[in-house]
């Protein structure tokens, strides 16, 4: 089939990093258009596409058949409303919106317009995540009482000038690290009964949170997700326990750092992790005791769109429906409120 003809709202890191080299590495998408206001950086790079400075040129532009939202969050709503409005599939960066009663009218919109829209949720497809999932789905560690996720970085200084630095309580980690946890969560248990949750701000000078401890309330267990900027000596990424025994993951996804090499996700051995890095497991197996390494299932973040090609021309199911990006920011919502007023939130439709 024809290639899908996309535009690329921005080529800042998540344009340089993660969507452009996986739309270079399908031959399913055509970049046809990059929205770069006051530079030329994508050129190198992708010479076939045509640079523009406007918006509306790739909204009024016939050919564009997919438009992928990767702007600072405060012009998701906007920008994805005027592409699908203009009969546009939409791909929006994490975190969707801010306020869940926007990704509800954006859903509409989808809706109305006979469009789909995604929002870009690829650590879903971290190697440590999907080996996660498969020691749960096969039941190795019995029923699960504990579940520890992290996601932790070292910047002790604050980046004077970036927009994740300054404004309301909708920025900072919370909603720029945290819907990656949360909506990993999600997929693994579903929606929780009850979210408690503790942000702070504890860089010096410090104007947005940079550290959150989250816990999602399961029935027998709790989901703890923890996401810090001061962390410098890592820790394991999942901890997770169970009656029969535990599995702990430590080592981040080498994908971005491939990435940003300027690697491309078509590379045989893509995504595979040295055994150093493998998880360990010390558990129970039909009355056996079985202690050792689980390999890492290799990550691919070009499957996100391989998904969606099958969708748009396909009709095939997408890996990351709006109802899921919906409940992932109403789960930070939740979070917002519990810190407000220090106490645990029974969650609600």
């Amino acid at each position: 089939m024809k290639p899908i003809v996309t535009a690329l709202c921005s080529f800042g890191m998540s344009g340089q990093v993660f969507h452009g080299p996986a739309l270079k590495a399908l031959p399913q998408y055509k970049i046809h258009k990059i929205l770069e206001r006051n530079q030329r950086i994508s050129e190198k790079h992708y010479p076939q596409a045509t640079i523009v400075k406007d918006f509306d040129k790739i909204l009024h532009d016939p050919v564009v058949e997919l438009v992928i939202v990767n702007t600072p969050d405060e012009y998701h709503f906007e920008m994805s409303k005027l592409a699908m409005e203009a009969g546009k599939h939409i791909v929006v960066e994490k975190p969707f919106v801010k306020k869940s009663e926007d990704a509800i009218l954006l859903m509409e919109i989808a809706k109305k317009n006979h469009v789909l829209m995604t929002v870009y949720q690829n650590r879903r497809l971290d190697g440590g995540f999907l080996t996660v999932q498969k020691v749960l789905e096969n039941k190795l560690l019995g029923r699960v009482v504990e579940f520890e996720c992290h996601y932790d970085r070292y910047r002790n200084f604050i980046q004077e000038g970036s927009w994740k630095e300054d404004g309301d309580e909708r920025t900072g980690v919370l909603f720029n690290l945290g819907p990656h946890i949360v909506d990993q969560a999600l997929v693994l248990f579903g929606k929780p009964q009850a979210v408690t949750a503790q942000l702070s701000v504890l860089r010096t000078g410090g104007r947005t949170t940079d550290h959150f401890d989250i816990r999602l309330h399961y029935s027998g267990f709790d989901a703890t997700l923890k996401c810090s900027y001061l962390v410098r000596e890592m820790g394991p990424q999942f901890i997770i326990h169970g009656t029969e025994g535990s599995f702990v993951k430590n080592a981040t996804d080498p994908q971005e750092e491939l990435l940003k090499l300027h690697r491309l996700p078509d590379e045989p051995g893509w995504g595979k992790e040295p055994a150093c890095d493998w998880g360990k497991i010390n558990t129970s197996l039909n009355g056996l005791h079985v202690e050792g390494k689980i390999e890492t299932i290799p990550g691919n973040y070009a499957h996100f769109y391989s998904n969606l090609f099958e969708a748009i021309r396909n009709g095939g199911e997408l890996m990351v429906k709006p109802e899921e990006a919906l409940m992932t920011i109403r789960v930070l919502e939740y979070c917002l409120k519990s810190n407000r007023e220090r106490k645990t939130i029974e969650f609600k439709e």
